[in-house]
This record gives C-alpha cells, structure tokens and sequence, in this order.
C-alpha cells in the first residue's frame, strides 16, 4: 500500500475544492442506486489500491468527484456507490405456510396474520412482513442463521420437557401433528407411564414444541422458530398438566445423557417449594453446558416465581404481550432474566390493549388425533417456548462457542439478556426485557447493547 496516499489525496482534494473548477461535467449518478454521503473512493496513479476518504460535510461529493478527475496524478474519482439485491419486492424472503390448518385455504405467508409473536418490531413494514411492537423479528433471525449455514438451528438438539409431543401416529389413537416430520425427532422417553412413547395427550407439549421447531415452509399450518433443530420429547406431565418431582428430575438427566443442547420446562412447582432432586439435575444440566429454560408461572395458579426458574444457571422467563407489554399474568421476582411473548391481557398501565394469543398448530380439546390452531394459549409457558428457540438459535448461529461446556450457558444467557430490549417496567418483571431473535443471532460484534422501544 503506498503510505504517502492520505496525505497525497488529501492535499490534492483541498486544493482542487478551493480552486474554480472550469469545464466541470455532472457526475451522474443512477437514481436507484445512491452512494454514501461525505465520502469518496479515490486511486492516486502508480497506487495499488484505492482508498476511501472522507469529505467536509458541506462538500459536494459530485463536485469533489469531477474536480479530482480533472488532476493527472487520480487515477480515478468516484463515489461510494450502494448495491441492493436482486430481489423482487418481496424480500426479505418470508415462509409460505398459509396459516389455517383447516378449512379454506390461506395464502401463502398467511402465517403473519396470526403470528404476530414472530414479525419484526421495527424496521420498514412490507406487505409479507407487517410490523408488530410484541414481535421478536424472527425473521431476520433465519435471514442470519442461512448466511451462517444453519439454517432453522440446523445441527441443535431441543428437549421439551412437558406433556409430551405429537410426535408420531400409533395405530388408531394418536397421530402425529400434520405440521411436523418424523425425522426431526430424536429419541425421547415417557417418564409417567414409564415407557419410550411420550405421546402428548393434553395438547400443551405439541403446542410449546411448535413454536420452539414446527416446520417452516412447507406450505402447512403456521411457522415455529428453530424449525430445523432436533426435537426430544420428553414426557414429564400427565394428561391433565401435573409432572412428580422426581419425574422431572429424570426428565432432566434423560436430557442430558442423550445430548440435548437446551432444554425446555414449562411448569412450575408451588411457591416456596424446595426440589433438592430437580435443582441437582439442572446442575448436572450446566455441568454438561446445556441451556435449562423455565417459565417464571403464571398469576392465579402460582402466587410467586417458583422452581425450575429459580434454580441456578436457569434462564426464567416472563410473558409479553402484542402490544410489547408485560402480560398481566407474568409474575415478579429477582429470578426473571427475559420476558417473551406469552400473548394475553397486558398488565395495568400499558398503552397498548392489544391482547392476542399464541398460536401453533396442536391437539384439538379431548383428542389425541384431531389436530388446530386454539386460540387459548396465553402464559409463560408459551414466553418459555420464545426462549428455548431463540437459544438454539443463538448456538447454531455461531455467536457462542458450541462446545458443550458450562461456559456456554452463561454466555447464551448473557446474549439472550444483552441483545433483549426494555419494555419499560422494573427489573424484577421484565428482568433485561423482551427478547430480540434477530439481533440475538447477528454475527458476534455487530449486536449491540440493550435498548428501549
């Protein structure tokens, strides 16, 4: 590089701007295609490489353009001129699943309508990719996972530990949800009725799996977040929602041994309730660098942020609403690192009343074989479900070191946290504030520091 060419180009630029220019000719410039203000690509001749030099701000970069090209010792004068994609006008790419599971058939992309959860909140509204204050922009997020070659957290293994999952079809009572495959499974187990189905046979495990992995763009149902990780259903709760601690506890060492990279708890135990055997089992989980997300509860049926979430290394999660508010149900506590969207009424004094639920595709009321998109889903359960698709996001984009040490669940834990924005309540309720998936899966050094709406 020749080293005289600062100095050299900016000499020249000072005294070719001071001095009359005769015979200037516009540079033209495509109307589709700007360039950056205050700034010039300039050659000196005999230089091997151009540089980029910086103008006064007052500074026509045109004039100071022409004015360089008029002196013998520039090679060449232009301006920092701006490429765009070659891209129809509906980029950024968004999925085609139409959204209705049944009936009259939705439009391609007419997920957006319902899954307001996953749109961007702010940026450059487009008719495929509206705008919503509650979103986490999962779509930049699997924008940032192809560039990074995981797409959809290829190559990430999420345990859901719940009610089970709809996994597969076994013979004339259970089905597998229309909206997932086979092959996105691992081995799971059954730790109610003790055997290796763990069939769900609430609707609650189907539902929380899909919005962690339900497939994407497969022209079916609605979309889910990391839609090319493993699924490992595990089944800690029975039919009517209650797991034993000690089932749990399995739970969470089936996970591990099996190799989970994150694990899912969307349950609570009573308030004030010690779970020596389940807390031993998530520090085996941190010992083995595995994420543990857990649902902070909900009000009415806990009456504080209880076990899992409060145990050690565990990420507790809180709810949000469509309008980017905190839920009115979403508890209090130190332990309450992020909240996410649970959908729901908003707590008291928010501006927005927009109160729409979580959907995915999931068991209909009282069958194991007929499947919907309910609109009754609304909790922390769901906000948990954000944060476990998120966090195998995180791992596949390559922001943290995937070696599965316990280094790794501070640093998905502090990514979650640094890149999440504030909605505006205290720290005991919105803990670092609502999750950001795009800006949590951007290249590390360009994700910047937590801020407000």
């Amino acid at each position: 590089m020749n080293r005289r060419f600062p100095i050299a180009a900016a000499t020249l630029l000072a005294a070719l701007l001071l001095a009359p220019a005769t015979g200037r000719a516009a540079v033209g410039v495509a109307a589709a295609h700007g360039f950056a203000p205050h700034r010039l690509i300039v050659k000196l001749t005999g230089s091997e490489q151009a540089q980029t030099i910086a103008l006064p701000r007052r500074t026509s970069v045109a004039e100071a353009a022409t004015a360089l090209r008029s002196n013998p010792d520039v090679a060449y004068a232009t301006p920092d001129y701006y490429a765009t994609a070659s891209a129809s006008e509906e980029e950024p790419r968004v999925p085609n699943d139409p959204g209705p599971l049944s009936g009259p058939p939705g439009p391609p992309g007419g997920w957006v309508s319902k899954q307001w959860n996953f749109l961007p909140w702010e940026g450059l509204p487009t008719p495929l990719a509206p705008l919503s204050l509650g979103g986490i922009d999962a779509i930049g997020a699997w924008e940032n996972l192809e560039a990074a070659g995981h797409p959809g957290a290829a190559g990430v293994t999420v345990a859901v530990l719940d009610t089970g999952i709809a996994y597969r079809s076994l013979g004339k009572r259970f089905r597998r949800s229309p909206d997932f495959t086979a092959g996105q499974f691992v081995k799971g187990h059954d730790f109610v009725d003790g055997d290796r189905l763990p069939l769900d046979e609430n609707g609650h495990g189907t539902h929380v799996a899909g919005t962690i992995a339900e497939k994407t763009n497969n022209g079916i149902g609605l979309t889910g977040l990391a839609y090319r990780a493993k699924l490992m259903p595990v089944r800690v709760l029975d039919a009517q929602g209650r797991g034993r601690a000690d089932q749990i506890a399995k739970g969470i060492r089936f996970a591990v041994a099996n190799g989970a990279d994150v694990i899912n708890m969307s349950f609570n135990f009573g308030c004030g309730r010690e779970v020596p055997g389940v807390d031993e089992a998530l520090q085996q989980a941190y010992e083995h660098g595995v994420i543990a997300v857990a649902s902070v509860g909900n009000l009415g049926s806990e009456a504080c942020v209880a076990p899992p979430a409060t145990a050690p290394h565990t990420i507790g999660v809180g709810g949000s609403t469509e309008g980017g508010c905190l839920g009115s149900y979403s508890l209090a506590g130190p332990d309450v690192d992020v909240v996410a969207p649970g959908g729901g009424p908003p707590f008291s004094g928010c501006p927005s009343i927009s109160s729409g639920s979580i959907y995915q595709v999931t068991l209909k009321a009282g069958s194991t074989r007929r499947f919907g998109e309910p609109g009754s889903y609304v909790g922390t359960s769901m906000a948990a479900a954000h944060v476990s698709g998120v966090a195998a996001m995180i791992l596949a984009s390559g922001t943290v070191k995937r070696k599965p040490v316990p280094g790794r669940v501070a640093a998905v834990t502090k990514r979650l946290r640094r890149t999440a924005r504030s909605i505006g309540q205290l720290a005991t309720r919105q803990g670092a504030g609502l999750i950001d998936a795009a800006l949590a899966t951007e290249p590390r050094g360009q994700a910047h520091a937590t801020r407000g709406p």
